[in-house]
């Protein structure tokens, strides 16, 4: 079944409910589901100062060692 078939499906069913725990537990299965699926991807300044000063100077070597160095014969 197609998704939006399948969403109009749901809100002819859910328009059938009479029991007010019953409206009232889809209500929470929505928000809980919406609030585990909208959170925001992290920031980069979420990521500042989760390194320690050694730490970011050996990533800072590992780089300058691998990632910038030039090697002529991988450009043949």
């Amino acid at each position: 079944m197609h998704i939006e078939t399948r969403k109009l499906h749901l809100i002819e069913e859910m328009l059938k409910v009479k029991s007010e725990a019953t409206l009232s537990a889809l209500e929470n299965l929505l928000k809980r589901t919406n609030s585990k699926t909208n959170k925001k991807a992290p920031a980069l300044k979420d990521f500042s100062g989760i390194w320690s000063k050694e730490e970011a100077a050996e990533m800072e070597r590992n780089i300058a060692e691998s990632c910038e160095t030039i090697h002529p014969d991988d450009w043949k």
